[in-house]
């Protein structure tokens, strides 16, 4: 219960930090800034579990990827302050991204803890071929509340998108997990009570949104 009450309240942090960030352009910019830094953090710790011995190979590997996930956090930061400072057309597929990896996130715990059933992969024994379902089923919700938003655009195209982002969002979830097992850690951090680190909550969103954004180039806005 006790750990429940910290999920909850941070979750509500969590919520109210993301509508300041969509209402207010420099909450965004400076969240942006401190959420990255606190991710290539946790990241490193990964690492440098991982990497911890210190012959050649793995000095060069560990500086190879502290160095490509610090430009691809930049690119990233970069590219959503820009969708949303120019609030050009793209800013509803980034959005629509980023509500497909949260609704990801939560069919899967759901329909992985209710149905239980057939484990997905050995990467993370928590997932489960019942709960990739509900990460589909889930996601695809999301088309009732964003219809008039994609009103020009085909059914069929605006739910391969969801499928899609869904899927990279799942890709991008184990991708963690494979490391944070690799590292023999169960969290990126402790920094969010209730719910690990950072790196944990977006492992994700990081992935889906740049997709997301290509995709939405690729199929709409050529």
């Amino acid at each position: 219960m006790k750990e429940l009450k910290k999920r909850i309240v941070t979750s509500i942090f969590l919520v109210a930090l993301l509508l300041l960030m969509y209402l207010y352009s420099y909450i965004l910019i400076i969240s942006l800034f401190i959420i990255s830094i606190i991710v290539w953090i946790e990241f490193l710790g990964l690492i440098s579990k991982i990497f911890k011995k210190k012959d050649f190979k793995n000095r060069i590997l560990k500086f190879f990827f502290k160095s490509l996930s610090l430009i691809y956090l930049f690119f990233l930061s970069s590219l959503i302050v820009y969708v949303f400072l120019t609030d050009n057309q793209y800013r509803t597929f980034i959005i629509l991204s980023f509500f497909v990896a949260i609704a990801s996130d939560i069919g899967g715990m759901l329909f992985g803890k209710f149905f239980k059933g057939k484990k997905l992969t050995k990467i993370s024994p928590k997932k489960t071929v019942s709960g990739c379902i509900g990460s589909f089923i889930f996601s695809m919700l999301l088309i009732i509340p964003f219809y008039q938003n994609f009103e020009n655009y085909h059914f069929i195209g605006i739910s391969f998108f969801i499928i899609f982002i869904s899927l990279i969002s799942q890709i991008g979830d184990l991708s963690i997990s494979f490391l944070k097992r690799k590292a023999n850690v169960k969290d990126t951090s402790d920094i969010l009570p209730g719910h690990g680190g950072f790196l944990d909550r977006i492992d994700g969103i990081i992935f889906a949104v740049p997709v997301g954004f290509l995709l939405s180039k690729l199929m709409f806005l050529s």
